[in-house]
Formats: structure tokens, sequence, C-alpha cells
């Protein structure tokens, strides 16, 4: 006669898990206790990301760069020809060649920080987190895990025309608070038509009103080729007063200035003015002011 630890066909409960057959053991295999690939991998960049994010906002704390406005990511697609790279440099290289120029471009790409967003790998691809994030008082561009951080107010922004795997594109080259130089192509990050002219307008914001201070003590205030006093505006024995300037505008990639209702070409934006913006907000000023005082 059986105890009542038998199974029905008279073998202990005991034997039959020594057993070993697939009906005495828990189903290993079911759905609930298979882990979701896509799932956990989705929350190891949720992971991630939210780690990046913690790293970006205490880099923004420390630089006081205020409130963060936007952020923008690095595409999710690029090309499969050009593999994602980051090259850093001393910015006390001597500049040898300037952007543009065939392949001499890579001369001077290589003092920069090349900011690329990577060909759509996984998560040990260089660009993988790769982003931009736009503050109050600066931005930080994070890319292979590295943050790099601007202050508007101490910064100089540069335009130029680089080399990418799509050919010659615009680019803006901004010097960092550690001195370093870092190089944002406009298909590095999303929306370019967003963070381009906000940073050049946020640049200017931040520099201006410092910049009028210093003309109204009389400092001489040098934007590349171009100068500027309290009283006159000047480039290469080019010299005009102030009411003598009409307009200062971006005309075919050259900085133009419109006098006697003719332009007259002063310089070219890929040489890399420094702050035209600056410059730019600066003229508006003082034109404005001289058309006032008349």
């Amino acid at each position: 006669m059986s105890d009542g630890g038998d199974g029905p066909d008279g073998d202990t409960w005991r034997d039959r898990a020594s057993d070993g057959t697939r009906e005495d053991r828990p189903d290993e295999g079911t759905h609930q206790d298979r882990p979701d690939t896509g799932t956990h991998r989705n929350r190891v960049h949720e992971r991630a990301d939210a780690l990046l994010l913690a790293r970006v906002s205490e880099a923004a704390g420390l630089a006081r760069l205020g409130r963060r406005r936007a952020t923008y990511r690095a595409p999710a697609h690029r090309a499969p020809t050009h593999p994602p790279s980051t090259h850093r440099t001393s910015a006390h290289q001597p500049h040898r060649a300037e952007p543009g120029h065939q392949w001499a471009a890579l001369a001077t790409l290589r003092r920069l920080l090349r900011v690329d967003g990577g060909g759509g790998g996984g998560g040990g691809s260089e660009g993988a987190g790769a982003r931009l994030d736009l503050y109050e008082h600066g931005l930080t561009v994070t890319v292979d895990g590295r943050i790099h951080v601007v202050r508007y107010d101490t910064t100089v922004v540069r335009r130029r025309r680089v080399l990418s795997p799509q050919g010659l594109t615009r680019a803006h080259v901004l010097v960092g608070v550690d001195g370093e130089r870092i190089l944002l192509r406009c298909g590095d990050f999303g929306e370019p038509q967003e963070w381009g002219p906000e940073i050049h307008r946020s640049v200017a914001d931040a520099q201006v009103p410092r910049a009028l201070v210093a003309l109204t003590r009389g400092e001489r205030l040098v934007f590349g080729p171009v100068w500027i006093t309290r009283a006159e505006l000047g480039s290469r024995g080019t010299t005009l007063r102030w009411a003598q300037v009409q307009r200062i505008e971006v005309l075919k990639g050259s900085v133009a200035v419109r006098t006697g209702g003719r332009w007259q070409v002063w310089g070219s934006v890929t040489s890399g003015i420094p702050n035209l913006c600056v410059l730019r907000g600066l003229v508006q000023h003082l034109t404005a002011a001289e058309r006032d005082d008349d």
C-alpha cells in the first residue's frame, strides 16, 4: 500500500524528481522566465543615458551655465563608408592650412575636436551618446563619453567650411573653457538650422555689452582683418567713420560693408573671422547710435 507521497503511477514524488524528466522540472524556457533581449537592451541604454546626463549636468553646474534649454542628438544613421572618429590634439599647434582647401583641410581638422555621431553601431561605437546641450550661459558637447564645456561670455566662435563624408559642409569652431577648440559640423547633430544660429545669438548677447563698455573706454577691438573703435571701423588700410557705414553683411561668404551706396569686401568668412556675430552686433549698435546723434 502506497503512502500519501506516492504519485498516481505508484512512484514516489522523490523518485520522479530524481528522474530528471522535463515534466518534473520547472519550465525554464517559458516566456515569463526568458529575458526580453530588446527590453534589457533598452534598459541598459536608458541607464547609460541617465548616467551620462548626470555627468553633463554636473559639468554644466560647475561652469555655472544655468538652465538647460535644448538637447540635440547625433543622427541615428550615418554613411557606412565613414567610420566614426574623434580627433583630439593640442590647440597650441601652429595653423598650417585653411579648411576647404581639398585634403589640406585635414591638417586643420587634426587640431580640433572632431565631433562625429558615428554610424549606427552598438553601444561600443565611438559616437555612442554624442549630444549637444544648450544652456542659458553656454553649452556642452559630449562625444565618446568626454564632456566639453563652452561659456558664451568667454568663447570665440568662427564659421568655416570643412570636409565631411558628404563633401564640404558648414561648421562652427568654438573655444572651450579649457582652451580646447571644438568643431561642430552642421551634420553632427540634428536640427543644425536651430542650434547654429542660437549659438551665435547667445555669444553676441553675452559679449556685445562688455565690448561696448571697452569701446567707451577708448579700446580698439580686433576681429580678424576688421578693427573697430568708438569712432571708426577699418580693415587693411581702409578706415570709415561710423557716419559713413550703412550696413555690414555676409555676402557670398565674405564680410562686406555698405558705404556710399557701394559694397566693400573686407574679409572672407572662410578665413575664420572670430566672433563675427559680436562684430555685427556692435556695428548695428554703433551705426544706430550715430544716426540718433544726427
